[in-house]
């Protein structure tokens, strides 16, 4: 079963919260946490992250937050992912290094591949506006 990650359900979900505040209006981790049950330490962990690619701002002090900055619509859900969790691979051997251990002697390694193909497009298809 494809499944997306947690981390980038965290971003969406801190994403489509920030999207639905007024514009410029500040949000914190604990906030986004508080609000939808999610855990803070990789939530906050993910927030750094997309701060630091300015798809956010993060605004230091007592009474500091984040803010969206990004217009969403010219990123994709590839790129959130490779920010997040780095490069994309549905199996060990669609990963760089081919990391399976019996990679020599499989016989699914070219049928993985062109599915990891196929699954990285439609990453690379979505706008993460769409996810919105």
């Amino acid at each position: 079963m494809i499944r997306v990650h947690k981390k980038i359900k965290y971003a969406l979900t801190a994403l489509k919260y920030m999207k639905a505040k007024k514009p410029g209006e500040l949000t914190t981790a604990k906030e986004i946490c508080g609000h939808f049950g999610i855990p803070f330490d990789p939530t906050s962990r993910v927030l750094q992250i997309m701060a630091q690619r300015e798809i956010l701002e993060a605004v230091q002090g007592a009474y500091g937050g984040y803010r969206l900055i990004a217009d969403l619509s010219r990123h994709t859900l590839y790129e959130l992912s490779l920010m997040i969790i780095g490069p994309f691979a549905m199996t060990d051997c669609s990963e760089k290094d081919g990391a399976c251990e019996r990679i020599d002697k499989c016989i699914l390694k070219d049928a993985m591949a062109r599915l990891n193909g196929k699954v990285l497009k439609v990453f690379k298809d979505v706008k993460v506006s769409e996810m919105m």
